[in-house]
């Protein structure tokens, strides 16, 4: 893919008469500008690899609208670029800071207030690889002035590069982490790399991962982990409902058991009450006896000794 380079010196017209010097004003930007030159990716994996950083870029800045990203659009830096017709764009490029919910077709500079791509990734190949690292490069480092610059092969593992722009204004290169990522400053992720099956396609893709190193997911993958996670949940919710269902059942029978010792200590308790009160009957008839016994004796006592005899 190729980019013009700069050119920022538009001859003026010469003016008929001096007089009108102070009144002249440069020609307005060009608008018959092209959005299409029919031309694809390098391959389907190009295509896929550039969809996949535009894509978790979206998903993982989520509900934010003050970003741009877009992927192999024209971009216009210079009229004379607009005019020669040298207008492809990069293969995956962030604005930070604008409004992102404007619909573009390319990105104009003079439309977005001079603002150039902050970070750039070309999916470079063997026949590109070349103007990814010298061409480009020195474009986006001296005229886009964007902050961080990487490169990657698709069909590549190992191929991945990165600079950023120091405060001399010049590209360095980023160093490696211990898995092998690169830190994009001004995106606030690394990018490495992840080895999966995206779009029936299996290959090693460049991918962002947040600070902890947690891979940034895919719409897809999002949804596919809140379902993960809701069917967890559920699963636990249902767990929790058959560990209450066993409690409350344990508790009936608890509860039964107790029902029934109450009723057997009820039962008795009511035998308990019946002996005592046999126990209380004998007791009554038994005194009774000995208390007409005691009354028997004294009267025959007393008929005794009426008759003189004592005992």
């Amino acid at each position: 893919m190729t980019i013009a380079k700069s050119d920022e010196t538009a001859t003026s017209p010469a003016l008929i008469e001096e007089d009108f010097e102070d009144f002249w004003e440069p020609p307005p930007p060009p608008t018959d500008l092209i959005f299409d030159d029919g031309e694809p990716l390098e391959s389907n994996r190009h295509r896929i690899a550039m969809n996949v950083l535009i894509r978790s870029l979206q998903e993982g800045y989520g509900e934010r609208d003050d970003f741009y990203t877009g992927g192999n659009m024209f971009i216009y830096f210079s009229r004379e670029q607009a005019k020669n017709r040298d207008f492809r764009g990069p293969d995956f490029f962030a604005v930070l800071n604008v409004d992102g919910s404007r619909e573009r077709q390319g990105w104009v500079i003079w439309e977005e207030e001079g603002r150039y791509p902050d970070v750039i990734v070309e999916l470079t190949s063997p026949s590109t690889a070349r103007t990814d690292k010298v061409r480009k490069k020195a474009i986006y480092e001296r005229t886009f002035r964007t902050p961080d610059y990487f490169i990657y092969d698709p069909f590549d593992a190992n191929s991945l590069q990165g600079w950023h722009l120091g405060a001399d204004q010049r590209y360095h290169s980023l160093e490696r982490n211990e898995r092998g990522w690169l830190w994009c400053e001004t995106l606030g992720y690394w990018l490495g790399t992840w080895e999966g099956t995206i779009d029936r396609e299996t290959a090693i893709w460049a991918r962002f991962y947040d600070p902890e190193g947690n891979l940034i997911p895919l719409p897809e993958e999002a949804a596919q982990e809140q379902a993960a996670a809701a069917q967890e949940q559920a699963a636990a919710a249902q767990e929790q409902a058959a560990a209450a269902q066993e409690q409350a059942a344990a508790a009936q029978e608890q509860a039964a058991a107790a029902q029934e010792q109450a009723a057997a200590a009820q039962e008795q308790a009511a035998a308990a009450q019946e002996q005592a009160a046999a126990a209380q009957e004998q007791l009554n008839a038994t005194q009774q006896a000995l208390e007409a016994e005691r009354q028997r004796s004294q009267r025959l006592a007393a008929r005794l000794r009426e008759m003189g005899i004592e005992l």
